[in-house]
């Protein structure tokens, strides 16, 4: 075998395969024939039979393996350039002429082989380098099995630990301090010591653990603590334990509506509430996984009632209207979604905005910050739609609509007034006096910014398969989606959307119907006063279905059909309010000493709520007022005992009668009541 290249499988090899010794007796294309020692031949394919685990050719050395080019560009450059130069001598040895000579240069006379046995070629390396043959020799022998890797200085690229030769008992217990700051306040390094210090001994024995200098003690809790932001962001380390040991597994979805993952979360902004303060939003979506598509969005202000899920399910199955005030360029007509198609099933199509409706396969929902109610759920069965939990503290079951509220807060939020940062240390100075964006103001900017900058704005997840360098917006993603798969959503009616709505059973009056002190009545009412809804189950209660972001007017089932109610005081107000308006407006009322049960004394408190909120915020003058009345609070708890001591006013005199504080004339409000 000298003198062959081992690399070559040829006729009268013999080779190891399939637990016993076979020859090679011919090669015909790809297939091999071998020979057993008994005599049996069989024939293989050539791929099949390297592929084997116990494939290999005796009688030869092994096959060479290949040169790692990228540990090698790794190595420092002394290092490297000390192997490229063994690779020269090694080279001239094996063959007489060093790598890269030009044609037709002569060897040296103690390299040439026609002269010099490779023995003495090797020896004559040696004594030219002044070290022994074997130590030629074994670079020789390690150059022909790894090629340059082979040469390289093996201390430069031997693997230590990150924990150096400190104690292993030692390590343990810095690893246990580690996983026990998980949960806790960040801390300090010398606070860790400490803890550690304090284990060893009473695990160990003081004294039994040698303890390194602080030095090497920072150095290794340095090695031991990265990738855990041990001392740096608390909930980012939490963040970092939870995640799963596992891979992490992309979501797919073939089709629109396979998949809609819902959450809610708070975002980085200061809304004015209709009395002037400032607090927090909460933001409610549904995103489709596929076409990765806001389906509905919800904003209410942090603390009050969650959002009930049936209401996005029906926001989610009607078309998005048109409103006032929009670019024709946001209609659906003038998007590359499948408008004809859609106005030929729906002709409610014709003057919906560019956002698609999609009927979902499965929601993935998170039960803590939104409201599960039996409506939603008997609603997905009659829908089919599969209701998926998520696990509790497991955001990667829905990293998909957490990934889309943080294009949300950068895309959208960062730019209103009253934007806060997201955290404190990114915060602005007096953030809430700039605040601007009431509720309802800021549903529709954000219901016109998904259709303007969401919907139409290339998404960096959706990619072409056949060219992945080009993004597509959700909008063309559903188009394309439609063409390939044949969906077709079935929108709801405006009585199905009705049948989502939350539900109060109340009875039909003469003065009409009332909902927490809100009385609403309209003429279509006149047949069913005093009549019994014909439901004994309720009492004879009728079924009353309301909006809680809009209760200015209500819906009344009856059998020949939906009665639409307004609220009586409607006019007094300027526009739709929600529920938490409402309950504010009360709580407004009870603290000036009206009535709280009178809806028209509240009526009038909540028409000044949106007066002010029309205006801007008026922060200052609301902390003013709160300050007053726990003043007042305070002085009336000091002043009761006395008050029981004092005689009693004569008959003559009269009380003192109360002042109403009509406030600073505002024409222009004054003026808009009266429109």
């Amino acid at each position: 075998m000298a003198g062959r290249d081992v690399s070559v499988l040829r006729p009268g090899d013999w080779i190891a395969y399939d637990g016993g010794d076979h020859q090679v007796v011919a090669l015909a294309g790809t297939s091999v024939r071998l020979r057993s020692e008994d005599g049996t031949e069989s024939v293989v394919l050539a791929s099949f039979l390297m592929a084997a685990p116990d494939f290999s050719v005796t009688g030869t050395e092994p096959l060479p393996g290949l040169e790692p080019p990228g540990l090698l560009a790794s190595l420092p450059d002394p290092v490297r350039d000390a192997a490229r130069e063994w690779e020269r001598h090694v080279v001239e040895v094996e063959t007489g002429l060093p790598p890269g000579a030009e044609p037709g240069t002569f060897p040296r006379p103690e390299y040439d082989p026609a002269s010099w046995s490779l023995v003495e070629r090797a020896q004559a390396k040696a004594d030219e380098l002044g070290m022994s043959l074997r130590t030629v020799q074994g670079r020789r022998a390690r150059y022909a099995q790894q090629g340059s890797w082979g040469l390289v200085d093996q201390r430069a690229v031997r693997m230590s630990e990150a924990t150096g030769r400190a104690d292993a008992r030692l390590v343990a217990a810095i690893r246990e301090a580690l996983d026990a700051e998980t949960s806790a306040s960040t801390g300090t390094r010398p606070r860790l010591i400490r803890r550690v210090v304090k284990m060893v001994e009473a695990t160990h024995g003081e004294g039994v653990v040698p303890l390194p200098s602080k030095n090497t003690f920072y150095k290794l809790i340095d090695a031991l603590s990265t990738g855990r932001h041990t001392f740096g962001s608390a909930v980012t380390r939490r963040q970092t334990a939870n995640r799963p040991q596992g891979p992490f597994t992309p979501t797919f979805a073939d089709r629109p509506g396979e998949q809609v993952q819902i959450d809610s979360t708070s975002l980085d902004v200061m809304v004015v509430l209709d009395s002037g303060l400032t607090v927090r939003a909460d933001l409610t979506i549904a995103v489709d996984v596929a076409t990765r598509t806001i389906c509905a969005a919800v904003l209410r202000p942090v603390g009050t009632k969650a959002v009930d899920a049936s209401l996005l399910l029906a926001r989610m199955l009607v078309p998005e209207p048109m409103r006032p005030g929009w670019s024709g360029s946001l209609r659906m007509a003038a998007s590359r979604m499948p408008h004809r198609r859609l106005l030929d099933v729906d002709t409610r199509m014709e003057q919906a905005a560019a956002r698609p409706v999609i009927v979902p396969d499965t929601v993935v929902i998170d039960g803590g910050k939104v409201f599960i109610s039996d409506t939603f759920i008997r609603a997905c069965d009659r829908l089919g739609i599969s209701v998926q939990r998520a696990r509790p503290r497991t955001p990667t079951d829905k990293a998909i609509v957490e990934a889309t509220f943080s294009a949300i807060n950068t895309l959208f939020v960062q730019h209103l007034a009253g934007y806060t940062g997201p955290n404190v240390s990114r915060r602005g100075d007096r953030v809430e006096e700039r605040a601007v964006w009431t509720i309802p103001d800021l549903q529709e900017l954000l219901d016109e910014w998904i259709l303007a900058g969401w919907q139409a704005r290339p998404h960096d997840s959706l990619r072409d398969p056949f060219r992945p360098k080009k993004s597509v917006s959700p909008n063309d993603k559903y188009a394309s989606l439609v063409a390939a798969c044949g969906y077709l959503p079935l929108v709801l009616r405006g009585e199905d959307y009705l049948e989502l709505l939350p539900v109060a059973w109340r009875a039909v009056n003469d003065y009409g119907i009332r909902i927490s002190y809100r009385t609403y009545d309209c003429a279509e009412l006149g047949p069913y006063r005093r009549q019994h809804s014909g439901i004994t189950a309720k009492r004879g209660l009728w079924e009353v279905h309301y909006d809680p972001y809009d209760l200015s007017q209500v819906f009344v089932r009856t059998q020949q059909g939906w009665i639409t109610v307004p609220w009586v005081h409607l006019p007094l107000v300027n526009g739709p309010f929600a529920d938490f308006t409402w309950q504010h407006a009360r709580r407004l009322a009870a603290e000036a000493g009206l009535d709280d049960t009178n809806e028209a004394a509240v009526a009038r408190v909540l028409d000044e709520l949106l007066t002010r909120g029309e205006h801007g915020p008026d922060t200052r003058s609301a902390k003013v007022a709160g300050r007053t009345r726990v003043a007042a609070a305070v002085r009336a708890q000091a002043t009761a005992p006395e008050t029981e001591t004092e005689p009693e006013p004569e008959p003559e005199a009269l009380s003192p009668v109360p002042v109403a504080d009509f406030g600073v004339f505002d024409a222009h409000a004054e003026a808009e009541r009266w429109i």
